[in-house]
């Protein structure tokens, strides 16, 4: 797989969550990484943010760039965090690769007024095709991994997601998806389950 079209893929993740989070808030990245889509968010949005990530030294950027930045497994809970502390937390190309991602969820809106949920779309024809046609575990631009390194752990489609939601009483307040190479704000749940390479949510219990 191109890694390229890969990195182009993970640009224009940001460049949507850019245009979904407003300006001034406060922001908990989960999965954060460098602090990289923090950096920009601060610069663009002049929000006020906080990381919280695995692997200690991807936290080191986010300290540099004056950051609240957290060793820590979300698997294990964000019991540090208060309800409602921050206006917005994004949870972006994470939820697949948790050990318990119902726990990740229910934390996430408990700490946050609204959520910011990204993650690949395993119900993508090219997905499907690729296991019947091929018999052979599928792969995608935004899921290039072979079976022996792939990070994801939790497979699940973009119906999965809405009807967790539904059980829930999760409201999902703005859609995006990412179909024949440009986002979508909406379109009909059969056909964003078939195309959508990737799906962004912001979802609330408000």
């Amino acid at each position: 797989m191109n890694e390229r079209y890969v990195d182009r893929l993970s640009r224009t993740d940001r460049d949507v969550i850019l245009t979904l989070v407003p300006e001034g808030v406060t922001v908990l990245d989960l999965g954060c990484g460098d602090c990289s889509l923090l950096a920009e968010l601060a610069v663009k949005r002049k929000i006020r943010g906080t990381g919280v990530d695995i692997r200690g030294d991807q936290l080191v950027d986010g300290l540099a760039h004056g950051f609240n930045v957290y060793q820590g497994n979300l698997d294990e809970g964000l019991a540090d965090f208060p309800d409602k502390a921050y206006d917005y937390v994004i949870l972006n190309q994470t939820l697949q690769v948790v050990k318990n991602p119902l726990l990740v969820l229910t934390e996430m809106l408990r700490i946050g007024r609204f959520g910011i949920v990204g993650f690949p779309n395993f119900a993508q024809w090219r997905l499907r095709s690729g296991l019947f046609f091929g018999g052979r575990a599928p792969k995608s631009p935004a899921l290039p991994f072979e079976w022996y390194n792939t990070p994801n752990i939790r497979v699940l489609s973009i119906r999965d997601f809405f009807d967790y939601c539904h059980r829930q009483s999760i409201q999902v307040a703005q859609e995006r998806y990412l179909m024949a190479g440009r986002w979508l704000r909406r379109a009909p749940l059969a056909a964003t389950n078939l195309l959508a390479h990737i799906g962004l949510f912001v979802i609330t219990r408000n």
